[in-house]
Parts: structure tokens; sequence; C-alpha cells
């Protein structure tokens, strides 16, 4: 269960992480019919989901490096 091991939080974030891709989200707007004002504000959002969805990527896999290398309790 990775709920209480970090190793394989760390694996599973690698392998998948639980927020949808950028390239699936950005495929789903794609492929929507939005009128021109909403698709504008989707952009818009979109972009901003991108920047946070690698920040937070790398802060995770940071926050499970460190604690990949301390003993566990027992």
């Amino acid at each position: 269960m990775y709920h209480y091991d970090a190793k394989t939080a760390l694996e599973e974030l690698q392998e998948d992480a639980l927020l949808p891709h950028p390239v699936h989200l950005r495929d789903m707007i794609l492929r929507a019919r939005l009128p021109a004002e909403l698709a504008v504000e989707l952009n818009r959002d979109f972009q901003q989901y991108i920047a946070r969805y690698g920040e937070i990527q790398t802060l995770a896999a940071a926050i499970l490096d460190r604690l990949c290398t301390v003993e566990r309790k027992t």
C-alpha cells in the first residue's frame, strides 16, 4: 500500500501521476466543441496547469526521495 511506503509512492509517481497528464488534458480540450470565449479561458487555465503539474511532480519526488533515505518506525 503506497500510502505508507515512500519507495512505492515514488515509483508510482514516476510511472503514472494521479493527475491527468497534460497531453491527455490538452487532447480533451481540443476534441471539445467550445465557444471561443471558453476556449480562451480553458487555454489560460491549461497553461497554468502545465506549469504547476511539473512543479508538483518535482516537489513530490523530492519529498519522497528524502523519505526513502530515512528508517521507518516499527
